[in-house]
């Protein structure tokens, strides 16, 4: 059952404690690595054949043809469902395209900033205990968006198989090519390239904890967008709140993994012990009830509060993946939250309403991350480069500056390098 915790008996330490640290994994994954990097495509199809039993003679590409057949195949309401999906998501995001800009306000001056979309991004797909078609379409659109050249995506594939629905929202989101891998060793490809997988500029996406250490441990030589961790979901709740829809919410998270953070705060004890007693009742008719169940009892808590006020000083301490608001003005409090990777206002507004359907990313920062990071996004899928151009007149206004601010910083070579055209215009 879950814990009901008063405020003021918990210590910071135990408000901000989330789950148990993963597993090291770092020299299987070091090992994993090495191999795909020194072997190629013969590591790729031996961790293939030993973590997802696909066949000798299986290709690691996914045909244009197999893609198509694949979204041909899917129930045809699922497939209008995931065309509307991803026409919220697209037009949400595209609302985040940046243009370029130039600036010329002083004479001789010429300053700007151009937008280069990445070349080449790996999209990471989960296997596993789920299906994440809504993984396909978050991590694709912003991407496209962007203007990405090509999009590959990479997902585990258990004999060789991978799920209809998954191909479905692949062509429905633009990916270009799709590869049967998963694991570190698809992070690896998509790293270091093979001679079937080429090399991308960046890899995104969630995965377990070998995909995560893996991410880590190639970040420098590609890009990556986040180590993403078990998911959260933190609820801010009323006296008003619906403890049926708050434990619903709660055990959307909760199903997720064993490690997944379910987290209610409220100001009143007739909620907290009735969203208690209500999620027993859910949990009992969970598919997933066994998953469920050891998140909510060994992660999850119920925190009450004085007021509605400590309730958001809390949540901005913890600065969770999901914030819901259940209470009767979520606009009046939605001001004073600063730390939240994505904010679902009013007792009709679940999360799994943004997992899926209403347009802003589900790719969000946790573990406390969102207090200095931000959801996926068109950002994380270009370049800004800076230029700038000086005429010889507009230099020599501001060349004896520069070359007192260098030598200030003891770089005298800086200064001469303003300081020799500097001579040349006064001859």
């Amino acid at each position: 059952m879950i814990r009901i915790l008063p405020y003021e008996a918990l210590g910071k330490e135990a408000v901000l404690a989330r789950t148990e640290e993963a597993p090291d994994v770092s020299a299987p994954v070091s090992a994993i690595l090495a191999a795909v990097r020194e072997e190629g495509d013969k590591a790729l199809r031996r961790y293939a054949k030993e973590f997802d039993g696909m066949g000798d003679e299986t290709p690691l590409e996914v045909s244009k043809e197999e893609i198509a057949a694949a979204a041909a195949s899917i129930d045809p309401a699922f497939l209008a469902i995931l065309k509307e999906a991803a026409e919220n998501i697209r037009s949400f995001h595209k609302h985040q395209v940046r243009n370029g800009f130039v600036l010329s306000e002083q004479s001789g001056i010429v300053l700007g900033q151009k937008i280069t979309p990445l070349k080449r991004v790996g999209l990471y797909v989960p296997g596993g205990t789920a299906c994440y078609p809504s993984t396909v379409l978050m991590d694709s659109i912003p991407a496209k968006l962007a203007g990405v050249r090509e999009l590959i995506m990479v997902t585990p594939a258990k004999g060789g198989v991978i799920r209809p629905e998954i191909l479905a929202a692949a062509s429905v989101a633009g990916v270009d090519r799709v590869f049967r891998i998963g694991g570190a060793q698809a992070v690896a490809a998509l790293a270091y390239g093979t001679k079937s997988v080429p090399k991308a500029d960046k890899i995104v996406g969630p995965g377990n904890v070998f995909v995560a250490e893996a991410k880590r441990q190639v970040y420098g030589l590609v890009d990556i967008d986040m180590i993403a961790g078990p998911s959260e979901i933190l609820v801010i709740a009323d006296a008003a709140a619906n403890p049926r829809y708050v434990a619903a919410d709660l055990l959307s998270q909760a199903e997720h993994d064993k490690n997944a953070s379910a987290v209610l705060v409220t100001p009143s004890e007739a909620l907290a012990k009735a969203v208690q007693a209500e999620l027993e009742v859910q949990l009992s008719a969970l598919p997933r009830q066994e998953i469920a169940r050891a998140s909510i009892e060994n992660n999850g808590k119920i925190i009450l509060t004085s007021c509605i006020e400590d309730a958001v000083m809390l949540a901005n301490e913890i600065a969770p993946e999901h914030l819901e608001l259940s209470v009767s003005d979520p606009f009046a409090l939605l001001g004073d939250i600063e730390n939240a990777g994505s904010v679902f206002l009013g007792n009709y507004c679940p999360e799994a309403l943004g997992d899926y359907f209403a347009g802003p990313n589900h790719t969000l920062p946790t573990g406390g991350t969102a207090k200095f990071s931000s959801p996926l996004g068109v950002d994380d899928f270009i370049k800004k480069t800076q230029f700038s151009y000086y005429t010889a007149a507009a230099l020599g206004e501001v060349a004896e500056k520069i070359a007192c601010f260098a030598g200030k910083e003891g770089l005298d070579a800086h200064g001469r390098s303003v300081l020799c055209r500097l001579e040349d215009l006064k001859q």
